[in-house]
């Protein structure tokens, strides 16, 4: 569960836990630019999901990955405004591809954000 307050015409605080999130649009749609807009977020929420599930997976294997990165892309369709497609692609230094491949899947599977998620839009993940 969050909370969420109005603190501005356009801005929102999100309460998750002990943490606050401003939300916001940009100044060219109407906002005071404070923060993400919610479908930023989103994207941030499944990457950082997976993300987690993905240096976890690492560490129980003490695989010997770092700097692990990944970029999380939608594309954007019309009528209704929303993804219809996100990408993760995901890249680590010293990274053994079949393993790093693995573990990506252990993570994507693990993701309560990419699971909800699956379903409604073309979600692919891949590394580099």
């Amino acid at each position: 569960q969050i909370h969420l307050q109005q603190i501005g015409p356009a801005t929102t605080e999100a309460t998750i836990r002990g943490h606050k999130v401003l939300i916001d649009r940009p100044e060219a749609k109407g906002g005071d630019d404070k923060g993400p807009m919610g479908g930023e977020l989103l994207l941030a929420a499944l990457g950082g999901c997976f993300m987690s599930n993905l240096l976890a997976a690492i560490r129980a294997r003490e695989a010997e990955i770092a700097n692990v990165y990944t970029e999380v892309t939608g594309t954007l369709g019309e009528t209704p405004a929303r993804f219809t497609a996100i990408d993760m692609v995901v890249s680590a230094d010293g990274a053994d591809t079949a393993l790093l491949g693995k573990l990506v899947t252990i993570a994507e599977r693990a993701c309560i954000t990419a699971n909800t998620l699956r379903d409604a839009v073309t979600l692919t993940t891949r590394t580099v």
